[in-house]
């Protein structure tokens, strides 16, 4: 489903010539971009200076810490990205789910032992390469898959290309916000203000 160099490239035929740079996006496009680095900074800004033990550190009655939330949106982010390519097969089907399932899911939460939130943040930067370019060279924004079987979503409901970036962006927000509570508990350090 993904197509091959830019969108402008595709929507023209043009191609850039080597070395050169590539052509601009512009509207809905950058729109989703640009809402989706804003969101992903103040998620990364939440670790800035910290050591692997802090990023690990539960600093409020949550089980949350800030490596646990990147470590978490990275997964969303790979999975919903997935989705918009392959479809619902690119997604577990969360009734059929164990406990031994729902445990991993919860662990990804925590910084597991020999982790590092130098390796955290990098799956994360290559997570958010492969959605960008999906974002910037999909054909279609309106193609839609079914939802995969979960009791929080409405059945034989679809979710379409754009949706699903629509989706990636608030959840990248959310966790952001997350981050921010945990890392002022943690040493009074905030994203803004």
């Amino acid at each position: 489903m993904t197509g091959t160099g830019t969108l402008d490239q595709q929507q023209t035929g043009a191609t850039a010539a080597p070395g050169a740079p590539a052509p601009v996006l512009t509207g809905e496009r950058a729109d989703l971009l640009e809402v989706l680095g804003k969101h992903r900074h103040f998620l990364r800004f939440t670790a800035r200076d910290l050591t692997d033990e802090q990023a690990g550190q539960r600093s409020t009655v949550s089980e949350l810490c800030i490596g646990g939330l990147i470590k978490h949106v990275t997964s969303v982010e790979r999975a919903w990205a997935n989705f918009v390519v392959e479809g619902t097969s690119a997604m577990p089907d969360f009734t059929a789910m164990t406990e031994a399932d729902f445990a991993a899911r919860t662990a990804e939460f925590a910084m597991q032992p020999g982790e590092t939130l130098a390796g955290v943040l990098a799956a994360y930067d290559e997570v958010a390469r492969r959605t960008d370019e999906l974002v910037a060279t999909l054909p279609d924004l309106d193609a839609s898959h079914p939802l995969p079987k979960a009791p929080w979503f409405e059945a034989d409901a679809r979710w379409s290309a754009r949706r699903t970036f629509l989706h990636i962006i608030a959840e990248t927000a959310q966790h952001a916000g997350h981050a921010d509570i945990v890392r002022e508990a943690l040493d009074g350090a905030k994203s803004m203000g």
